[in-house]
């Protein structure tokens, strides 16, 4: 879910720091730009995120305050149900 990165623009001032944007689908502009969370310790186990149930989505959706249908669109890739 790409949204944290609005809480994360405005924690850094990015575009008033460094004149870096987000598009409305939260991808970097200028394009060329990268950015990450990364997490390391020798003994952590990683894993891949799963496809993901309704259940799973209506939670996500009210612990964000969404309607279902919005966390649906930011977590299409990983929904595992018809609508």
């Amino acid at each position: 879910d790409h949204t944290e990165k609005d809480l994360i623009w405005d924690l850094l001032s990015a575009k008033d720091q460094i004149g870096l944007e987000l598009t409305e689908s939260r991808a970097m502009n200028p394009g060329c730009s990268v950015s990450g969370l990364y997490f390391s310790h020798p003994e952590a186990q990683y894993f891949n995120v799963g496809s993901l149930g309704k259940d799973q989505v209506e939670d996500y959706a009210s612990r964000k305050g969404w309607p279902v249908e919005e966390a649906m669109k930011w977590l299409r890739p990983n929904i595992d149900f018809e609508d």
